[in-house]
């Protein structure tokens, strides 16, 4: 950080800003450019070298043009390049968007300091390779490439110099992640997702170190022309919605449809189903967030349980073999702490509950329904639960409620004398609708 802090007190500040030289000089087309001709000519270019669907090829190309209009738009998503495997040929799209895009700076690893003063200082494209590796528990640099999505929220501050001076730095820009499997939910929010696939025996691509110098250099060119000509209608564009896309998908894509209605042509139409195809994809794969939630509703359900204990609830969760939560936590099941903030992040939160004559922390069913209507899409509404009758001390001796004031699961809970009042008996067969008292922990064991 020493050389970079070096670079940027340059007195020549002139020559840092225009990047010291790092980007290619590109004039542009000398006459108008047609802006169908464009975009199929940048789409076959990158066909002749990667493999991938159609609107991926289709995509790739309004975002390549869009990195030309980064001062005329108000969003920047992210072009996300991933593919399962190895041998996708995910750098090599990489460095074919690379020979497109507007001031090109293209890394395979860099500090979060670097990286929000080089946005700052040369507003380059980046092309970040190896993001599988390079975001893994680094959530400063995760936060800096969020924030970059929209125009009006793309600042960070930082304390800078001795006097740890608080120090706004424009993080605004476009940024293409390239890596192997899911990137951190929050960015795939933000994203374009480019997905590659093997090549089968019998398909074919030329070698893209091999490809014209000129070929590229042209292609430049004409965006820029087309940048210059089309800079402020697609600054006004206000392109209808795509009817399936949820709202962050569609402010994504914003950007994309106002190049491809300047365009004209087939483009338009083109993009749109690009966009369909490439975000229907997307939704197969839940978060983990809903997954999680999918998964607790089946529990719950299968197990016709109004309430569970924590332990219990972990303890479903771990008997799927095909789920993460058993190699959650680095190779080792998850946590009841982990399940606990996971949870959390929904408003829901563990409580002290009561089945039969045992009081521990652990959840009402009734506090998922509001979640489950708003992000389990698929499943229908469902009516919030009774509350079952509380306990109010009648029939036992000297027995409170687990929800009063200062009661914890973890005292001594007397005998009840009875049952008056009370929904379920220890030793009575449990409701259909609550689950066994469960077996006290140890000391070694966590409960929420």
């Amino acid at each position: 950080m020493v050389d970079f802090d070096r670079l940027t007190a340059q007195d020549d500040e002139e020559k840092v800003s225009a990047g010291g030289g790092i980007f290619p000089e590109v004039e542009p087309w000398p006459t108008p450019v047609v802006g169908t001709e464009l975009l199929d000519d940048i789409a076959q270019a990158i066909k002749r070298y990667v493999i991938a669907d159609g609107a991926t090829i289709q995509a790739a190309a309004l975002w390549a043009t869009f990195t030309w209009l980064i001062d005329s738009v108000q969003v920047a998503p992210i072009a996300n390049i991933t593919a399962p495997e190895k041998r996708c040929g995910k750098s090599i799209m990489l460095t074919t968007l690379g020979n497109l895009v507007n001031r090109k700076l293209q890394v395979s690893n860099i500090a979060p300091a670097a990286l929000f003063r080089s946005i700052e200082l040369w507003s380059p494209t980046l092309l970040i390779d190896e993001v599988d590796a390079f975001l893994r528990d680094n959530e400063e640099a995760r936060g800096i490439l969020n924030a970059g999505f929209t125009r009006d929220s793309a600042v960070v501050i930082r304390c800078v110099g001795d006097d740890h001076m608080p120090t706004p730095f424009r993080v605004w820009g476009a940024k293409t992640l390239c890596g192997i499997g899911k990137i951190a939910d929050t960015l795939a929010d933000r994203s374009i997702p480019l997905r590659l696939r093997r090549k089968l025996p019998g398909e074919q691509t030329e070698v893209l170190r091999h490809s014209d110098p000129d070929m590229w250099a042209n292609l430049r060119s004409r965006m820029m022309r087309f940048a210059q000509d089309n800079a402020e209608q697609i600054a006004k564009a206000r392109p209808t919605t795509i009817k399936g896309l949820n709202d962050r998908a569609n402010d994504c894509w914003e950007p994309l449809l106002a190049i491809a209605e300047a365009a004209g042509g087939e483009w338009p139409a083109i993009a749109r189903q690009a966009a369909r195809t490439l975000h229907d994809v997307e939704d197969d794969s839940p978060s983990v967030g809903v997954e999680l939630l999918t998964d607790i509703k089946t529990i719950l359900d299968t197990k016709q349980a109004s309430k569970m204990f924590s332990a219990t609830l972990l303890e479903e969760l771990m008997a799927d073999d095909e789920a993460p939560w058993p190699t959650w936590n680095r190779g080792k099941p998850m946590t009841a702490r982990q399940l606990s903030t996971k949870l959390g992040e929904f408003g829901i939160k563990s409580k002290d509950i009561r089945i039969g004559t045992t009081v521990k922390r652990g959840f009402d069913k009734a506090d998922f329904v509001e979640v489950w209507n708003r992000y389990l899409a698929s499943v229908p509404p469902i009516p919030s639960a009774t509350a079952l009758q509380p306990n109010n001390g009648e029939g036992s001796s000297d027995f409170r409620s687990a929800t009063e004031g200062g009661r914890v699961a973890d005292e001594k809970t007397p005998q009840a004398t009875g049952h008056k009042g009370c929904s379920v008996v220890a030793d009575k067969t449990p409701h259909p609708l609550e689950v066994e008292d469960e077996p006290e922990l140890g000391d070694d064991e966590v409960e929420i």
